[in-house]
């Protein structure tokens, strides 16, 4: 099996007015302004606008990311819930830590950050997760994970089931499911969520810690997709799909009934299927620090747009453009400028 290059992805017309995006932004990512002309289609039908401020959270892994510049604050569900809170969100994690000065320190940092730590556990058997990373050509990082960590064993509990109840979105990926005690608690968990909540399957495959099992299960409780374009061959592999990109992408769609599925492309932009329409966007071009959570990012920014129910178009150019500005800055965690905050209150 080959994946080829979408270059056969449907198309559609571009007929509809750009959005418009603030100029500072640009000159801010060291970009130029790139027009990306929304369509008219029905947005991804799953609640009604939310006029409060929403409630998110992300469940899994929890950790601090080794950086050859120091350690900085990682985990992808715990970068998900850093960046929907920086958007405006209600932000939680569901993970958690050892009881020790490692953990104390994510504890507080995330007071600092202004995510609440309400539902993170602390397990006085095992330390707090770490991960070395090394980074490549271009920023791209490779990690080092250390297992029979804390997240490994994630504890259920009636308070993380009732958060369960009244979150908006929920974000979780394959990483967090290495372990059998902390799989069952995020499967729990995402059965516990209303009929309105959006259900995030961002993969965010490592090393060897995932199987078909865990992917397909994940699907089955998901209501969208994201991955990235390495991710997407081995996923068809697994799940013995061929074609292009698009076509592997609406095999994913139809097989596990979501409603969304995003593929990130690096330097190349991304991809997002929803329904019948399909949104193209070719990224910005910016200076890379380092890509670490600029994914997770990018994820927290189509789930502020999905709440907000703008269509496909706008969720692909604003998610570009969130994940643009991490990939300029260390660490998967830096703050959001308030330009791109405004954008979020500005848009309709």
């Amino acid at each position: 099996m080959k994946i080829y290059p979408g270059n056969e992805m449907i198309k559609r017309p571009m007929n509809a007015k750009p959005m418009n995006a603030k100029p500072i932004i640009s000159k801010l990512m060291n970009a130029k302004s790139i027009n990306v002309n929304p369509i008219n289609v029905k947005p991804v039908n799953r609640s009604p606008v939310i006029n409060r401020k929403p409630v998110i959270a992300g469940v899994g892994e929890i950790l601090w990311d080794m950086l050859p510049g120091g350690k900085k604050l990682g985990g992808a569900p715990a970068n998900f819930a850093y960046h929907a809170g920086e958007l405006g969100c209600e932000a939680y994690i569901i993970s958690s830590v050892g009881k020790d000065m490692l953990g104390d320190e994510i504890i507080a940092t995330l007071d600092l950050l202004g995510v609440s730590g309400r539902y993170i556990g602390i397990d006085d058997k095992h330390p707090t997760g770490t991960v070395e990373v090394q980074l490549g050509e271009g920023g791209i990082p490779s990690y080092i994970i250390h297992e029979n960590v804390a997240w490994d064993y994630i504890e259920l509990s009636e308070a993380c089931l009732e958060l369960a109840k009244k979150v908006d979105v929920i974000c979780f990926g394959s990483l967090g499911q290495r372990s059998e005690t902390s799989r069952n608690t995020i499967l729990e968990v995402l059965g516990n969520t209303g009929s309105h909540c959006i259900k995030i399957f961002d993969i965010n495959l490592r090393q060897h810690f995932y199987n078909r099992e865990i992917i397909c299960n994940s699907l089955e409780h998901a209501n969208v997709f994201k991955l990235n374009e390495d991710e997407l061959p081995i996923v068809s592999g697994l799940l013995g799909f061929d074609g292009n990109y698009g076509e592997v992408m609406r095999k994913l769609m139809n097989r596990f009934s979501l409603e969304l599925i995003a593929l990130t492309r690096g330097e190349r932009g991304s991809v997002i299927l929803s329904g019948n329409a399909i949104s193209e966007h070719p990224g910005f071009k910016v200076k890379v620090v380092d890509t670490v959570g600029a994914g997770d990012a990018f994820t927290a920014a189509v789930a502020v747009g999905l709440m907000k129910k703008w269509d496909i178009d706008l969720i692909n150019d604003f998610a570009n453009r969130v994940g643009s500005y991490v990939c300029t800055q260390e660490g998967g965690t830096p703050k959001l400028p308030a330009e791109l905050k405004e954008m979020v209150e500005n848009m309709p």
